[in-house]
């Protein structure tokens, strides 16, 4: 299956393209197999990533990837260039805990730590985050942590630094 469409948004820049990756489907609660990243173009076959992927792992935004154009014009991700130092977790609200299915309020648990991200949808409210590499990442793993054990969300982590591993 195809990856859901990410909102078509103007470019910000002239020069703003979408990568997009391919990975093995996560049939147990989303089956796509491919997502497209905005990103900015910055030679005939790198790009910087310019938002927070909601399925791709290993990749997070601010990164520079390579990228090959197949004969249908399409931006396909082919390796990492350069590594941003952000990180990506993603957290889905419990629909039947303290914070049900509201994506903002999980924005709200972590907005001190200078978080940004976006949500998958209404009906899906997962938070894809952007974790900077300058955040107090004891703080955030804690509160992550935190919030899995009160029933407040799950959480993956989908790409890591090494400050990451090591707070």
């Amino acid at each position: 299956m195809s990856s859901p469409a990410r909102p078509e948004r103007p470019p910000r820049e002239t020069d703003q393209i979408k990568v997009w990756f391919r990975f093995v489907p996560r049939e147990d609660w989303l089956p796509y197999d491919t997502e497209g990243l905005w990103a900015t173009r910055l030679g005939a076959d790198t790009a910087r990533v310019d938002n927070v992927p909601f399925l791709q792992d290993g990749v997070a935004e601010g990164e520079t990837v390579w990228f090959r154009t197949d004969d249908d014009g399409v931006h396909w991700a082919t390796g990492r260039v350069a590594d941003s130092g952000n990180c990506t977790v993603r957290v889905l609200p419990v629909p039947d805990g303290p914070l049900g299915r509201d994506a903002q309020a999980v924005h709200e648990r972590l907005a001190s730590f200078g978080l940004t991200g976006e949500v998958f949808s209404a009906e899906f409210p997962l938070v894809a985050l952007t974790v900077p590499s300058g955040a107090d990442l004891r703080g955030v793993k804690a509160l992550l942590a935190r919030g899995r054990d009160e029933g407040w969300w799950h959480f993956e982590v989908s790409c890591v630094t090494d400050a990451w591993r090591a707070a």
